[in-house]
């Protein structure tokens, strides 16, 4: 991400993400009145065409501005267009899986844009990580960090904001708390990310209060890309689907998806979902990760697997990130899948795991 100045200024006119940091924090920004806003920013920002009034009217009429759209929720009581932009900061990345520091450590040298923290293979209930854990990697780390808390366990999720995460996943891969409630994530300050497997899921999910929508496929890491692409292909021909409607068909379609009917529309409105939407599940090459891009993901999530096989997990991390920023350049695919046959050898599958191709009602 980089910010244009003006030719006046003596500010370099590519500005990097990581300058940023020594803004003040972005709530502080979008909530400061109008009359204040242009003291709370940087001089060097001041030339830009109108930004402290776009910042201002963000504050005030809470329209996820990145996208341009109306309003999902009030911003005056809920943060949400911020949490909707910090997770758009993650947009054109991989966000890896790491449960030790090394893993962390090898993830950022590698480019990964965030870390998801994990407790070790464990047998039994699957429960959010060690807060210690998350607070070890946090120090050693710059870039974001992600932890997950289990579907409806809202004290979980209260715990990892407490520690300092910068983004919750309240994610399925874990056990289950609660069968019938996710958690009400108007509620916290972090934005949450949350899985679907269509766009009725997707829009629930947003309408819950989520900043990114992670499209899920295989939860075991067996490095079976077929079910996320099902899923993405199932999301994208929905939005597709709506896309060509009437906007008579649109009441109709939103109560068939069992998905608020604002939201719809407004997916209708954008072609695409009203928030960033990555995909998980599977993808453990760099083809994986520009197939998921192509597709029209914004990002990809990197399971752990990539560090269990093989003897240079920094090179497959490496490829997958520059697969991600360049899935369209056959170029760069082919020299970032180059040499990846041995470090992939322990996530072939045997004949007898592998369902025979049309079973299953395909």
């Amino acid at each position: 991400m980089f910010i244009e100045t003006s030719r006046t200024n003596k500010t370099p006119t590519a500005t990097p993400l990581l300058f940023l940091l020594r803004l003040p924090p972005l709530q502080a920004i979008y909530q400061t009145p109008k009359l204040k806003v242009r003291n709370t920013l940087p001089r060097w920002l001041l030339p830009l065409k109108h930004f402290h009034k776009h910042l201002a009217a963000m504050a005030e009429d809470g329209a996820v501005t990145l996208y341009k759209a109306t309003s999902i929720t009030d911003a005056k009581k809920n943060s949400f267009s911020i949490k909707a932009g910090l997770a758009q900061m993650l947009r054109g990345g991989a966000i890896v899986e790491v449960s030790t520091l090394s893993q962390a450590k090898i993830a950022e040298e590698a480019g990964a844009c965030c870390l998801v923290i994990t407790e070790p293979n464990r047998q039994g209930i699957s429960r959010m990580p060690d807060p210690s854990i998350i607070k070890q990697i946090k120090r050693c780390v710059l870039i974001p960090v992600m932890a997950r808390s289990r579907v409806g366990h809202f004290v979980e999720a209260q715990i990892l904001e407490r520690v300092g995460v910068d983004y919750i996943d309240e994610s399925e891969v874990l056990a289950i708390a609660d069968e019938d409630n996710f958690i009400n994530k108007h509620n916290f300050g972090c934005p949450f990310v949350c899985g679907c497997k269509n766009l009725g899921d997707a829009l629930r999910r947003v309408r819950e209060g989520a900043a990114m929508i992670r499209t899920q496929g295989d939860l075991l890491g067996t490095g079976n890309i077929a079910e996320t692409v099902k899923n993405v292909r199932s999301v994208m021909g929905e939005i597709r689907i709506l896309n060509n409607m009437d906007e008579d068909e649109v009441f109709a379609f939103s109560k068939e998806i069992a998905a608020p009917y604002d939201l719809v529309a407004q997916t209708k409105q954008m072609g695409r979902l009203p928030v960033v939407h990555f995909a998980a599940g599977g993808i453990v090459t760099p083809a994986d990760a520009a197939l998921m891009m192509q597709l029209g993901c914004d990002g990809v999530f990197v399971g752990s697997e990539v560090f269990d096989n093989g003897s240079d997990p920094y090179k497959r991390v490496r490829g997958i990130v520059e697969a991600v920023r360049h899935y369209n350049d056959p170029h760069v695919l082919v020299e970032n899948s180059c040499g990846l046959e041995e470090e992939m050898a322990g996530l072939n599958f045997s004949e007898e795991t592998m369902e025979p191709f049309g079973e299953g009602g395909a």
